[in-house]
């Protein structure tokens, strides 16, 4: 059912990179470092602003992908692998938008595994862009089984 969705994509979605998100993000996720928190120190700094935590796209919207539909459960967060071509600035624009990439399935310990990968992109107001993140999501037996009925 998931091999389908191979190729499909949501629709471009603006996201800001709020201060406040950042430092929500930061102090969560346990490192405000200074170039994320302190706009002295993103002042100071090679950048001449704060960036945002590597992981902070997590919080982007990226729309929609027709006609994917995953279970509400038995999903396992499998990986997560970033690219940038630069850091993601506080106050800036990204749009962002997901696409499957592919979709196989395996047996293991924990029976029959559907293994779905997905990328997110990230580009600015120019279309140049700034981020990828390939996403596993591991869809187990028993979710697979009930989404088929």
């Amino acid at each position: 059912m998931w091999k389908d969705s191979i190729g499909k994509r949501s629709e471009k979605v603006k996201n800001t990179i709020e201060r406040g998100a950042v430092r929500k993000f930061a102090e969560a996720i346990g490192d405000p470092a200074p170039i994320f928190v302190d706009e002295a120190a993103g002042a100071n700094s090679v950048y001449k602003r704060n960036i945002a935590p590597p992981t902070f796209p997590v919080t982007f919207d990226v729309g929609v992908i027709p006609d994917l539909r995953l279970p509400a459960k038995g999903l396992i967060h499998g990986e997560q692998i970033y690219q940038y071509v630069r850091p993601l600035f506080v106050g800036e624009t990204v749009y962002c938008w997901m696409e499957v990439k592919d979709y196989y399935e395996r047996s293991g310990k924990m029976g029959n595994m559907g293994f779905l990968i997905m990328t997110k992109y990230g580009e600015n107001a120019n279309g140049e862009l700034l981020f990828t993140e390939e996403r596993i999501v591991i869809i187990n037996e028993a979710a697979r089984k009930g989404m088929s009925a």
